[in-house]
């Protein structure tokens, strides 16, 4: 697999994208990956200023669920099998808080996602650390 990937030294920003290029690239039915394995294809993909989020459908693996992912955890892209990778693992995306399709756009919401997947949060990937 060939992989598109940058580092960051900057503070975690759970609603942009790490490598400002992928803005450029329509993910909707990507395959996406956890650090464990497949979770399912991308439904939507949105490219805002400080509030990019993917929708993923899940289909069986978590019965039909969708989630919704802040650009922030996408740790790389595979232009060439149409693979995003998130730096995540499938019990943080199933534990995640449910998706609202009615409070897409909510702050409060958006505040408890990112607050899920951020620094402190129980959706945190330590990779040292390996959770």
């Amino acid at each position: 697999m060939t992989h598109q990937s940058v580092g960051t030294k900057t503070r975690w920003q759970p609603w942009t994208y790490r490598d400002p290029s992928w803005q450029d690239v329509d993910l909707t039915d990507f395959k996406i990956e956890a650090t464990d394995g497949e979770i399912g294809k991308i439904d939507q993909a949105t490219y805002e200023l400080d509030g990019s989020y993917l929708i993923v459908d899940t289909g069986p693996w978590i019965f039909g669920k969708k989630v919704m992912l802040p650009a922030g955890v996408v740790s790389a892209i595979d232009l060439e099998n149409r693979v995003v990778l998130v730096d995540r693992t499938k019990e943080h995306i199933k534990n995640a808080p449910e998706l609202d399709d009615n409070m897409l756009n909510s702050p409060q919401y958006r505040e408890r996602i990112g607050m899920y997947y951020g620094e402190e949060g129980p959706g945190w990937y330590d990779r040292s650390r390996g959770f």
